[in-house]
């Protein structure tokens, strides 16, 4: 039979963009744990130099008048030393106000932007896509996501390397690296195995020392260690079973300092790592550093909610759900419903379902999924779907509604 390829990656927390993200996302929460209806779009920008790393935020936040405004340099450096920038030597110390600069670089929101969402519309013109399908489902673990299968893994082991290397199971891990997954599907569309894994972790540059400076053992050592504790726990092994290759640093070393100095970072430049892993379409807006007002986010959210439900629901294997909004009105100017020819019922049908059950208004969505709430900063990495939705009340769109469902099988 033929055999099929797809692949999706992900980012560590600890990834300079992914890093601006959290720090963008830590301001969005502090500033509306102050205010629920503070307005924010905030970016940030790191790059660490020879002697000094350095960190600027640029956008604008609305807060309530006599509003404590939150210290939003300390936010950004308590954000990057959590993540664990804490030493120049690696990449930035955030601790450090000799080596590490903050710059801050923002205003208050437009008027004619606020006047239009004080009424409950739109933040903002733009389209958003919602996706969910099947993959995640055969294998134990991943139930209850659906979600793209090469998606959820690149995401599970970026999240399994910052487990690592935080409770210290590979204590010469750095924050920094990525991951890539390569899913087979034979000629009829059925997922197969992993075909390979694609690793990079920054590493300690004293590691080789303990190989008596032998870069060629290092590797090896490196490669082995990230196949037992990271590759191995966090996808199933019934996906491994038939081989698969894995490569961990390409290059063969990727060694202090990384991080800023290795790479510039910029907030919202991972749209794809943050959604489906290219599987499911992207509007093209950005999530972290917007308060919900801003509808790249929350109708984001809106439309997987609701595609998750029809998934779910057993009315398809696939479905996308695409949004489209005209700033400062409420209801969305489009709708469509995509289910690639795998709905048990037409389309036209479905589409007429969820527009029964799910309102799209900002503001609706705002209230049903309680998104006024600092509950963001978890979505900074990892992804902000595929997700599972936690007690306290992270990740609300990855909930299934058993009303929602009931609804839409109606």
């Amino acid at each position: 039979m033929a055999e099929r390829l797809f692949t999706s990656e992900s980012v560590t927390s600890g990834h300079p963009d992914k890093l601006c993200d959290a720090i963008s996302d830590a301001i969005v929460d502090a500033c509306i744990a102050v205010d629920r209806n503070a307005r924010v779009a905030v970016e940030t920008c790191v790059k660490g130099m020879v002697e000094r790393s350095h960190i600027i935020l640029a956008g604008e936040v609305s807060l309530a008048e006599g509003v404590k405004v939150p210290d939003f340099s300390q936010i950004a450096r308590d954000t990057a030393a959590s993540i664990g920038y804490d030493s120049h030597a690696i990449g930035m110390d955030a601790t450090s106000e000799e080596s590490c600069n903050v710059e801050v670089l923002i205003t208050t929101q437009a008027k004619n932007i606020g006047q239009g969402v004080d009424t409950g519309g739109a933040g903002d013109q733009g389209l958003m896509f919602g996706y969910a399908c099947l993959e995640t489902e055969a294998y134990e673990m991943l139930q209850g996501r659906y979600f793209p299968l090469a998606a959820a893994l690149s995401q599970r082991l970026t999240r399994r390397l910052a487990v690592v290397r935080e409770q210290g199971i590979i204590p010469w891990a750095r924050p920094d690296g990525k991951s890539q997954v390569t899913v087979s599907y034979d000629d009829e569309g059925n997922i197969s195995s992993v075909h390979s894994v694609i690793i990079a972790i920054q590493h300690d540059d004293e590691l080789k020392q303990q190989f008596g400076g032998d870069e060629v053992v290092e590797h090896a050592h490196v490669t082995e260690q990230i196949r037992k504790h990271v590759v191995e726990h966090s996808i199933p092994q019934e996906l491994l079973t038939g081989g698969y290759e894995l490569v961990v640093n390409g290059t063969g070393r990727f060694a202090d300092p990384g991080g800023p100095y290795a790479d510039a970072g910029l907030t919202g430049r991972k749209i794809i790592v943050d959604t489906y892993g290219g599987m499911g379409r992207h509007g093209g807006g950005a999530f972290s550093g917007k308060d919900p007002s801003k509808v790249d986010r929350s109708a984001a959210y809106a439309a997987r909610w609701a595609a998750k439900h029809v998934v779910a629901a057993g009315l398809a294997e696939r479905c996308e759900i695409q949004l489209a909004y005209v700033i400062g009105v409420a209801e969305p100017v489009s709708m469509r419903i995509e289910c690639f020819d795998t709905g048990i019922i037409p389309e036209t049908e479905i589409e007429k379902r969820v527009k029964a059950a799910f309102d799209f208004r900002p503001n609706s969505v705002i209230e049903t999924l309680g998104l006024r709430r600092p509950i963001y900063s978890p979505t900074a990495s990892g992804g902000h779907f595929g997700r599972t939705p936690r007690d306290d009340g992270i990740f609300p769109w990855e909930q299934i509604d058993s009303e929602l469902i009931s609804q839409l099988m109606k």
